[in-house]
């Protein structure tokens, strides 16, 4: 149970160290607590755990122009930060995770700006069914954040000339392009600024919660271990994954999310595995690579892999399997 709400706020606009700050507040996230932290990133492009970067964003273009490529820990899509946008997220521990209730806070806040909106599909918050919000999740051990950002007045431009959006999931969504797709807040709340939002944020957080949030100061913060989260999320490795020559590719995309698989086969053996998902689960996608690395060049080996690996999970997750198990089985490998 929550009786305990602190607010963290930053001013560095690097991406690396920022994401730092975030894992580290929710490896020591307290008991009965819920942080929320506020932050924004300078021109950057920020992709899903299991993206590949490489047909997510048009990352030679981002780069020359000075911005930044990092990859979180949570899955879903592609996204674009510049000074418009103001990033949010609710760090707490499992038994306390609740969405329903972070959620409410970004919208009384929105509404309290006298705009009204609402949760739309999987991870978006909507006005008018424009997207303003995308929202992901993780987690870890025993904690879990939620985060998402909230587009003030965002460069939407830039957005679209470094997002490189498939064009079936564009379609999906009943747009014809990414900047079609969004909406700043400001359309709807001429003058509203990023400054505006966060107070409104900082309200709605002691409002839901029950209790005036208590700002953490920079000198409880770790530096040395942040510093330490920097040097991972900077780590080319981590950010441009590695890529590996592949014996046979494949597609699909399902309500979920989109998934890429490749596969690298030796001997009639599968011997190395990638799979490329804006999934939100980013868990479940993690797990498909091991589970098929080693198993016999297959179609029904591979299904098999994949049953026994899942057996047991949720229904959501029963749902994915069961159609990463129809992608597999119309390849007739």
């Amino acid at each position: 149970m929550i009786h305990n709400a602190l607010l963290c706020t930053t001013d560095h606009l690097i991406p690396y160290r920022n994401l730092a700050l975030e894992e580290y507040l929710m490896d020591t996230v307290p008991e009965g607590t819920c942080i929320l932290y506020l932050w924004q990133n300078q021109n950057t492009v920020v992709i899903g755990r299991n993206q590949n970067c490489w047909k997510e964003c048009r990352v030679k273009e981002l780069e020359a122009d000075g911005g930044h490529l990092v990859r979180r820990l949570s899955g879903g899509g592609a996204v674009f930060h510049d000074l418009g946008n103001l990033n949010f997220t609710f760090l707490v521990r499992k038994e306390d995770y609740d969405v329903s209730r972070q959620l409410d806070v970004i919208l009384r806040a929105v509404s309290a700006c006298g705009i009204q909106a609402e949760k739309s599909g999987r991870n978006d918050i909507t006005v008018d069914g424009r997207k303003f919000s995308g929202n992901a999740f993780y987690f870890s051990g025993e904690s879990a954040y939620h985060h998402g950002t909230i587009l003030i007045d965002v460069d939407k431009e830039k957005a679209g000339r470094y997002l490189s959006v498939s064009a079936e999931k564009i379609r999906s969504k009943g747009v014809d392009s990414v900047r079609s797709r969004i909406a700043n807040l400001n359309e709807f709340c001429p003058g509203l600024t990023v400054n505006d939002m966060k107070r409104e944020l900082s309200k709605a957080f002691g409002q839901v919660y029950g209790t005036e949030p208590k700002i953490i100061s920079p000198d409880s913060i770790d530096e040395r271990r942040v510093e330490e989260l920097r040097l991972e999320f900077s780590d080319p490795d981590w950010i441009y994954g590695v890529q590996m020559p592949f014996s046979c590719e494949f597609s699909s995309r399902f309500s979920w999310g989109g998934v890429g698989i490749g596969l690298r086969v030796q001997g009639g053996v599968i011997a190395g595995v990638q799979v490329d998902s804006d999934a939100m689960d980013e868990e479940f996608i993690r797990r498909i690579p091991p589970c098929l690395t080693g198993c016999p060049f297959s179609s029904e080996e591979a299904v098999k892999r994949l049953r026994t690996e899942f057996s047991g999970e949720s229904e959501e997750r029963s749902q994915y399997e069961a159609d990463i198990e129809r992608l597999l089985t119309q390849q007739q490998f």
